[in-house]
């Protein structure tokens, strides 16, 4: 057995091998709500062999989405449509989880592959972002500065999409606080310069974080698992460093988070030092500093190297992104190469990892 395809207990929610879907933004929803692209993606990933799936970013609230083409969970009309979803992963044999997330002042902006760039204006369907500063990401509109009103009424957001995700069967909840969106935000003293009890020492500027933590764990049941994406470092001089996201990670392990995700950068422009498995010290760091469960991300792209991240006590899972893309079916191919035989005969949900009937024909066999 290798570490990869080693099951993972959260709580009450074993996880059957150890690669994960990282959240990837689709830009392809229609008010919020998931369509038939959503359900072809993340049924493929899960036919691939995933052991969980993370969806992309799904704004607790409208104003939350990173652009108007985002998912959302804050109506009953979302929670059905993505019910269906659940469903179709786990018959596949996979479990899912939603990413919930709130965009800060990265919210109202165009899709990446649209004719233009920067935020989207209010005559054209845009809105005026939130921040915690009205400073705005370069080259972006003007954010709003948030009023405590505004940050009390984000934590009730979350909540209440949590309880949303629940209803719709999502097996874990991911808050995510990472790549310079609000509750990263609100973390980096280059994006915060609030004077209240939310901004200036590392404890007020994880406040909120901790706040949304605690809302999201009281909405969630206690058998399930509540994780949390950090940038752990915004590589740049001034900014929320790694020792800074190793402590804050270690006040989340007290609030009931289970597992810390951990990716970098996103707040600032930044010289990121990128190369195969450039942020896998900062995982590794972050376990160190808080004893909590931890997931590397960032140019991962074989089996072998997956398995040694894990091996060398680095992290405690994998999660790809780009690689999954390219490769749908990368966890059977990575099972393949590290000689664990994928079950076959139709038991999809046997074993650390499964063919689906359909495609057992095209099995890797050793």
């Amino acid at each position: 057995m290798t570490h990869l395809f080693s099951p993972l207990t959260l709580r009450g929610t074993t996880v059957r091998n150890r690669v994960w879907l990282a959240p990837m933004c689709q830009y392809s929803a229609v008010d919020g709500l998931p369509q038939d692209w959503h359900l072809a993606h993340l049924g493929a990933m899960a036919s691939g062999g995933f052991g969980l799936l993370l969806t992309e970013a799904t704004a607790v609230v409208p104003e939350g989405r990173i652009t108007p083409q985002d998912t959302g969970l804050w109506s009953d009309a979302h929670t059905e449509a993505w019910a269906r979803i659940v469903d179709f992963v786990h018959a596949r044999g996979a479990l899912i989880g939603t990413q919930l997330a709130h965009a800060g002042r990265k919210a109202s902006t165009f899709r990446p592959w649209d004719e233009r760039s920067g935020s989207v204006p209010t005559s054209e369907g845009g809105w005026i972002a939130p921040a915690p500063s009205a400073e705005p990401f370069p080259g972006y509109a003007v954010p709003a500065e948030m009023s405590r009103h505004d940050i009390d009424d984000v934590v009730l957001a979350f909540a209440a999409a949590t309880r949303r995700a629940l209803a719709a069967g999502f097996d874990t909840v991911e808050v995510h606080a990472a790549h310079g969106y609000l509750l990263h935000e609100f973390l980096s003293p280059l994006s915060n310069h609030r004077t209240d009890g939310y901004g200036g020492s590392l404890e007020n500027r994880a406040r909120l974080l901790l706040e949304v933590v605690d809302a999201v764990r009281r909405a969630w049941p206690t058998d399930r698992p509540v994780l949390v994406r950090i940038s752990a470092t915004d590589w740049t001089p001034g900014g929320l460093t790694v020792e800074e996201s190793g402590v804050v990670a270690g006040w989340m392990a007290d609030h009931g988070v289970d597992l810390v995700d951990v990716s970098s950068g996103g707040n600032v422009p930044a010289e990121i030092p990128l190369g195969p498995g450039y942020q896998v010290p900062l995982a590794r760091a972050v376990r160190e500093a808080a004893g909590l469960p931890v997931g590397a991300v960032g140019l991962l792209t074989t089996g072998a190297q997956a398995e040694e991240v894990l091996a060398e006590g680095s992290a405690d899972v994998v999660l790809l992104g780009r690689a999954a893309l390219r490769d749908p079916m990368w966890p059977l191919r990575a099972a393949a190469e590290l000689g664990i035989e994928a079950t076959t005969g139709g038991a999809v949900h046997d074993g650390p990892i499964a063919w689906q009937p359909q495609h057992e024909r095209g099995a890797w066999r050793r």
